[in-house]
């Protein structure tokens, strides 16, 4: 399945410009980056990148696509043959996915003709946009659990291929598992699930439901406990266990108490090894609530699939330099109020005191200095998308990754509570 209608329109009318005035052909260089973090975070987590480098290896324009595009008359004859044949043949440097990044970080950098470039725009931002957005709060979660495990379970609060993105990038930024099989088949991700209240509404009894659930997956299940009383459940579920229950999972009220009340009585009828996740719309802020609460594991859908209130991570694509006709290479920038861009082609690194960041530098001129990390590494040569970035592999060198990244931030980076970002961003 072709990638290359997943655009917008102005895109391909660019390239139709272009190839008409002469410059389609000359080289430029674009970069992906947030002017600003979303408000009060402290710090964005790179996601995504593997989900474009598959997305532009299938970026063609058959015979069907060119003739939608020839019928709705967004491209001439010309252009459609020069689409007719695109392959991307260019460059990209990255930041590795699950880096961390800050405003004005250069994420992705694409190198190549105009024409072949500018039509990536759509296709980088909205992938890009969205799942960085949902690592960033998964990042989040991950520091208010403090340790405890957490699983993705949004499927339902947003698109069925959205579903599977997000899983994705959740995994990446810490949770541990995921109830969305089809994430789990194409990303190799940890999957879970047992079952819903209406199992137990299906039965004559709720004795009886959690005999069929322990019948067919056996003792170490999760029995869910708060469809009728979670108290006579919660009796129920270790009578018929023998105080042997893998754990027990609380959906509703008020769940600091309620948690504490079932911890207590698993205890007193002596099923001290069955744990307690909790669901029920959490966020980070619910998370940290529960901190001193004897949870043993997290299940959230919502919050994790919408960005926690930014469901996208604001990046933007502009054109940095390009070359002139001589070959001499051109800085160039927006100079529009409130959304000024800085030129040229940059490199960054991540400046380091005892293994702890301090600052994000962006030059744009020079070389990363030796007291500070590389941050852009080549993803595609000469078209050739480098495959140590790509499939289930891949989601798991960026999920170790991550976990280096974030480690090297400064100790309030994992405060939750409004602030700016952790380092500032020095531009050079």
């Amino acid at each position: 399945m072709t990638s290359a209608l997943l655009t917008d329109q102005y895109e391909l009318t660019m390239v139709d410009a272009a190839l008409k005035d002469g410059t389609a052909d000359r080289r430029c260089v674009f970069e992906v980056f947030a002017r600003r973090l979303p408000d009060g975070r402290r710090y964005g987590v790179v996601a995504g990148l593997g989900r474009f480098l598959t997305a532009l290896a299938d970026f063609r324009f058959g015979d069907e696509e060119i003739g939608f595009l020839r019928d709705r008359g967004v491209i001439d004859a010309g252009t459609a043959s020069y689409l007719a044949d695109y392959r991307f043949t260019g460059d990209v440097r990255a930041y590795r996915e699950g880096e961390v990044f800050f405003p004005n970080s250069p994420v992705l950098q694409i190198e190549g003709t105009f024409a072949e470039a500018v039509v990536l725009e759509t296709l980088a931002l909205s992938i890009f946009n969205a799942d960085s957005a949902i690592a960033s709060a998964a990042a989040r979660m991950v520091s208010a659990a403090d340790g405890r495990p957490l699983a993705e379970m949004g499927s339902r609060r947003t698109g069925e291929w959205n579903a599977v993105a997000a899983a994705r990038a959740a995994y990446i930024a810490g949770f541990g598992a995921t109830s969305n099989l089809e994430a789990g088949r194409t990303w190799g991700i940890p999957t879970m699930g047992t079952a819903a209240h209406a199992f137990t509404l299906l039965h004559d009894s709720e004795e009886d439901a959690f005999r069929s659930q322990l019948d067919a997956l056996g003792t170490g299940t999760t029995l869910l406990v708060d469809t009728y009383d979670i108290e006579a459940a919660v009796d129920t579920a270790v009578r018929l266990t023998d105080g042997r229950l893998g754990a027990v999972r609380i959906d509703s009220g008020d769940l600091p108490s309620v948690v504490a009340s079932v911890r207590a009585q698993l205890d007193r009828l002596g099923a001290t090894g069955t744990k307690i996740t909790v669901t029920n719309d959490l966020d980070e802020y619910t998370i940290a609530a529960l901190r001193a609460a004897p949870v043993d594991s997290y299940g959230v859908g919502t919050s994790v699939v919408s960005g926690s209130g930014h469901p996208a991570a604001g990046m933007v694509f502009k054109l940095v330099a390009h070359q002139e006709d001589g070959g001499e290479w051109v800085s160039v920038a927006k100079k529009s109020a409130d959304k000024v861009t800085l030129g040229g082609r940059k490199e960054a690194g991540r400046r380091l005191r005892n293994g702890i960041a301090t600052a994000e530098v962006v030059l744009t001129s020079g070389q990363v200095g030796p007291d500070e990390r590389p941050l852009l590494v080549p993803v595609v040569t000469n078209g050739q998308v480098d495959p140590a970035f790509l499939g289930a592999h891949g989601v798991e060198a960026a999920r170790a990754h991550h976990k280096l990244a974030k480690a090297e931030l400064p100790a309030d980076a994992a405060r939750i509570g409004r602030g700016d970002p952790a380092i500032p961003t020095l531009v050079i």
